[in-house]
Protein backbone atom coordinates (compact mmCIF):
# COMPACT_ATOMS: atom_id res chain seq x y z
CA UNK A 1 0.00 0.00 0.00
CA UNK A 2 1.79 3.21 -1.15
CA UNK A 3 1.14 6.47 1.56
CA UNK A 4 -1.10 9.38 0.69
CA UNK A 5 -0.02 12.47 -0.89
CA UNK A 6 -0.62 15.23 2.00
CA UNK A 7 -1.43 18.62 0.46
CA UNK A 8 0.01 20.46 3.08
CA UNK A 9 3.11 20.43 5.30
CA UNK A 10 2.15 18.75 9.08
CA UNK A 11 2.46 22.25 10.71
CA UNK A 12 0.08 23.59 7.68
CA UNK A 13 -2.37 21.21 8.98
CA UNK A 14 -1.92 21.50 12.40
CA UNK A 15 -2.78 25.39 11.71
CA UNK A 16 -5.78 24.35 9.33
CA UNK A 17 -6.62 22.15 12.51
CA UNK A 18 -6.80 24.65 15.27
CA UNK A 19 -8.73 27.32 13.03
CA UNK A 20 -11.79 24.63 12.45
CA UNK A 21 -11.75 23.53 15.91
CA UNK A 22 -11.98 27.30 16.91
CA UNK A 23 -14.33 28.60 14.07
CA UNK A 24 -17.60 29.77 15.58
CA UNK A 25 -19.98 30.57 12.89
CA UNK A 26 -22.01 34.50 13.58
CA UNK A 27 -24.83 33.33 12.19
CA UNK A 28 -26.57 29.58 13.01
CA UNK A 29 -29.32 28.18 13.90
CA UNK A 30 -29.64 29.43 17.04
CA UNK A 31 -30.09 33.23 16.25
CA UNK A 32 -31.99 32.30 13.73
CA UNK A 33 -34.32 30.51 16.05
CA UNK A 34 -34.83 33.33 18.56
CA UNK A 35 -35.17 36.04 16.20
CA UNK A 36 -38.50 33.75 14.71
CA UNK A 37 -39.68 32.59 18.26
CA UNK A 38 -39.64 36.22 19.76
CA UNK A 39 -41.15 37.19 16.27
CA UNK A 40 -44.37 34.45 16.25
CA UNK A 41 -47.95 35.28 17.37
CA UNK A 42 -46.69 33.45 20.32
CA UNK A 43 -46.17 35.46 23.54
CA UNK A 44 -43.21 34.52 25.78
CA UNK A 45 -43.59 34.05 29.61
CA UNK A 46 -41.62 35.75 31.94
CA UNK A 47 -39.11 33.44 32.71
CA UNK A 48 -38.57 33.17 28.83
CA UNK A 49 -38.61 36.90 28.27
CA UNK A 50 -34.99 37.08 30.46
CA UNK A 51 -33.07 34.44 28.94
CA UNK A 52 -34.57 35.77 24.99
CA UNK A 53 -33.45 39.06 25.92
CA UNK A 54 -30.06 38.14 27.14
CA UNK A 55 -29.79 35.55 23.98
CA UNK A 56 -30.89 38.75 21.72
CA UNK A 57 -28.28 40.83 23.40
CA UNK A 58 -25.61 38.29 22.67
CA UNK A 59 -26.67 38.17 19.24
CA UNK A 60 -26.64 41.44 18.34
CA UNK A 61 -23.31 41.90 20.03
CA UNK A 62 -21.51 39.17 17.92
CA UNK A 63 -22.78 40.89 15.02
CA UNK A 64 -21.32 44.26 15.63
CA UNK A 65 -18.08 42.59 16.49
CA UNK A 66 -18.50 41.54 12.93
CA UNK A 67 -18.09 44.52 11.56
CA UNK A 68 -15.66 47.03 11.90
CA UNK A 69 -15.81 50.85 12.46
CA UNK A 70 -14.93 51.50 8.88
CA UNK A 71 -18.10 50.33 7.27
CA UNK A 72 -20.18 53.43 8.48
CA UNK A 73 -17.65 55.20 6.03
CA UNK A 74 -19.12 53.71 3.01
CA UNK A 75 -22.39 51.99 4.36
CA UNK A 76 -24.74 54.80 6.58
CA UNK A 77 -27.98 52.04 6.41
CA UNK A 78 -25.00 49.63 8.21
CA UNK A 79 -23.71 52.61 10.57
CA UNK A 80 -27.16 53.09 11.74
CA UNK A 81 -28.33 49.44 12.10
CA UNK A 82 -24.48 49.24 14.45
CA UNK A 83 -26.09 52.17 16.39
CA UNK A 84 -29.81 50.29 16.75
CA UNK A 85 -28.01 47.28 17.61
CA UNK A 86 -25.95 48.61 20.49
CA UNK A 87 -28.42 51.22 21.53
CA UNK A 88 -31.63 48.31 21.59
CA UNK A 89 -29.22 45.30 23.21
CA UNK A 90 -27.77 47.71 26.12
CA UNK A 91 -31.58 48.52 27.17
CA UNK A 92 -32.74 46.95 30.65
CA UNK A 93 -35.88 45.03 31.13
CA UNK A 94 -38.41 46.92 33.03
CA UNK A 95 -40.31 44.12 34.63
CA UNK A 96 -43.87 44.96 32.58
CA UNK A 97 -44.41 42.05 30.87
CA UNK A 98 -45.98 43.38 27.76
CA UNK A 99 -43.10 46.49 27.76
CA UNK A 100 -40.68 43.65 28.37
CA UNK A 101 -42.23 41.01 24.93
CA UNK A 102 -41.99 44.45 22.88
CA UNK A 103 -38.99 45.50 23.52
CA UNK A 104 -37.80 41.50 22.46
CA UNK A 105 -39.00 42.20 18.93
CA UNK A 106 -37.45 45.48 18.89
CA UNK A 107 -34.36 43.29 19.03
CA UNK A 108 -35.16 40.75 16.99
CA UNK A 109 -36.48 43.32 14.51
CA UNK A 110 -33.43 45.17 14.63
CA UNK A 111 -31.31 41.54 13.98
CA UNK A 112 -33.27 40.68 11.37
CA UNK A 113 -32.64 43.73 9.83
CA UNK A 114 -28.72 43.95 10.58
CA UNK A 115 -28.30 40.07 9.71
CA UNK A 116 -29.67 41.26 5.93
CA UNK A 117 -27.56 43.88 5.67
CA UNK A 118 -24.50 42.79 6.19
CA UNK A 119 -24.97 39.41 4.17
CA UNK A 120 -26.22 41.68 1.49
CA UNK A 121 -22.35 43.64 2.51
CA UNK A 122 -20.55 40.45 2.84
CA UNK A 123 -19.29 41.30 6.18
CA UNK A 124 -20.17 38.32 8.07
CA UNK A 125 -16.42 36.45 8.14
CA UNK A 126 -14.80 34.31 10.62
CA UNK A 127 -13.07 36.60 12.89
CA UNK A 128 -14.60 39.88 14.39
CA UNK A 129 -11.94 42.11 13.03
CA UNK A 130 -12.67 41.38 9.68
CA UNK A 131 -13.70 44.16 7.15
CA UNK A 132 -16.74 44.30 4.55
CA UNK A 133 -15.65 45.15 1.49
CA UNK A 134 -17.55 48.31 0.03
CA UNK A 135 -20.28 48.04 -2.78
CA UNK A 136 -18.62 46.59 -6.23
CA UNK A 137 -15.82 45.08 -4.68
CA UNK A 138 -15.47 41.34 -5.96
CA UNK A 139 -12.32 40.27 -4.67
CA UNK A 140 -11.71 37.12 -2.89
CA UNK A 141 -10.87 37.68 1.23
CA UNK A 142 -8.37 35.17 2.20
CA UNK A 143 -8.92 33.04 5.41
CA UNK A 144 -7.66 34.40 8.62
Amino acid sequence: MSQADQPFAPDRLRWMLSKVQKWQPYVDGVLLDDVAFVLDNYMPSEEEVEVLATRLSGHLLRLVQAVTSKVDRWDQKASDLVKRALATGSVALTGDHSQDVGHLRRMAWTLEAFLERLVENQCLKETPQSECAPPGRTEERALA
